[in-house]
């Protein structure tokens, strides 16, 4: 008996040898990895990404380093989309053929994003979704190595119509920015507004990165709507409810909506306008210990500014992928994805967090209100918890999914 066990610990201290051998030779002898940040750099979204999302990903890289990647050769690069299709297309297309990259992280919007999924899937090539919300992203468009990481129009909705048309706000007018998003997060936000029971009166759509709101918020004060919803982001949300104030809609019998807000947004607003405004969020950097933790290193990293949703997803997202990488000693697509799928999610930014077969992310999300000038404890304490949305009601049921991959 006594020689059994011998063997047996002998095999499993040989195993254990071998297996950190092997993990040291991929180490030694692996295919670089290189992360491209394809980001809004100089635009309406480079507060809520930008420079913050490459910040983020360089966390990430020195968090994996320090454990599961140790030894592998790791670097970030990053590049301004410009909010373009046709130029996120080509940069993807670049760094995939010339530049040697693996993977693809941030995006902002959802219309480059659209494009460089497809570029990816042919390259067999990860793309990691953070900033743009569209849902086709996981539905028609779905792809086996695209990963949908933080928000998106559906998730942005849930939470924010049922607790303003429990509050009375029944009827819906929308001002829409007029591409990919804005389109997709207008239809998901009627879609809830009619299936709880409310209407909608009408819309107007707006240009990206329009200064000027005033004859469109004209249109909606005329409607007569009991809710304003703004299906813009970022920039765009914030030049709205500042004129929105001034038009009065926010002190009258309407209610304004910001169906996507960010810590950048409700900062750039401050307290005495933003107050009162209620919005969903993937992150909030005060949530506990490990948000609060994760935050402080960051503001370290980045200007002394805590993450908006989109930096802790381009972290969240960037460190599975590259424990992906360790797991599968590969840099392809198709294997890496498996070896992401087969990894659970653990990190100080998701809670709850799990990747379904259309390669969406689910996780908790958070319905937080605008403090009042007068609740403020600090600097960055800006907003207060209303509700948790578990992470299965958060985002579109995989039974109305249309991604092909499901089956």
């Amino acid at each position: 008996m006594k020689t059994k066990q011998r063997k047996y610990a002998l095999s499993g201290i040989a195993t254990a040898a071998l297996m950190a051998l092997s993990t040291l030779s991929y180490a030694q002898t692996a295919p670089k990895v290189r992360i491209g940040v394809l980001t809004d750099m100089s635009g309406p979204y480079a507060s809520m990404g930008g420079a913050g999302s490459v910040a983020a990903a360089k966390l990430a890289v020195e968090d994996c380093l320090a454990k599961e990647c140790k030894g592998m050769d790791i670097d970030v690069i990053f590049a301004d989309n410009q909010n373009k299709a046709d130029i996120g297309a080509a940069k993807a297309r670049e760094w995939f053929d010339r530049e040697g990259v693996t993977a693809i992280a941030d995006l902002t919007n959802s219309a480059v994003a659209l494009a460089v999924q497809n570029i990816a899937k042919e390259k067999n090539r990860i793309a990691l979704f953070s900033g743009p919300a569209t849902t086709v992203l996981t539905n028609k468009e779905c792809s086996p190595v695209g990963f949908h990481w933080m928000f998106d129009t559906y998730s942005q909705s849930v939470g924010g119509v049922k607790a303003t048309i429990d509050a009375g706000g029944k009827s819906w007018y929308f001002l829409t920015v007029d591409y990919a998003f804005g389109h997709s997060l207008e239809a998901d936000t009627s879609a809830m507004v009619k299936k709880l029971g409310g209407t909608v009166t009408g819309q107007v759509r707006h240009p990206l990165n329009n200064s000027d709101f005033a004859s469109f918020l004209l249109q909606a004060q005329s409607s007569g709507a009991d809710v304003v919803a703004l299906a813009n982001g970022s920039q765009d949300t914030v030049n709205a409810v500042k004129q929105a104030k001034e038009f009065g809609i926010t002190s009258g019998n309407q209610r304004l909506v910001a169906l996507l807000l960010f810590l950048s947004d409700v900062r750039a607003l401050g307290n005495e306008v933003a107050q009162g405004l209620s919005y969903v969020d993937g992150f909030y950097w005060d949530f506990d210990d490990g948000t609060r933790a994760f935050s402080d290193r960051f503001a370290n990293a980045f200007n002394n500014l805590k993450p908006t949703m989109t930096h802790a997803g381009v972290y969240s997202s960037v460190y599975h992928y590259l424990k992906g990488v360790a797991s599968a000693q590969s840099i392809e697509g198709d294997k890496v994805a498996t070896a992401m799928r087969a990894t659970p999610i653990e990190d100080s930014v998701l809670r709850n967090a799990s990747i379904r077969p259309n390669g969406r992310v689910i996780h908790d999300m958070y319905l937080y209100q605008v403090k009042k000038p007068d609740e403020k404890s600090s600097e960055w304490d800006y907003s207060k918890l209303l509700a948790t949305i578990p992470a299965e009601e958060a985002f579109q049921p995989l039974s109305e999914s249309t991604c092909s991959l499901i089956k």
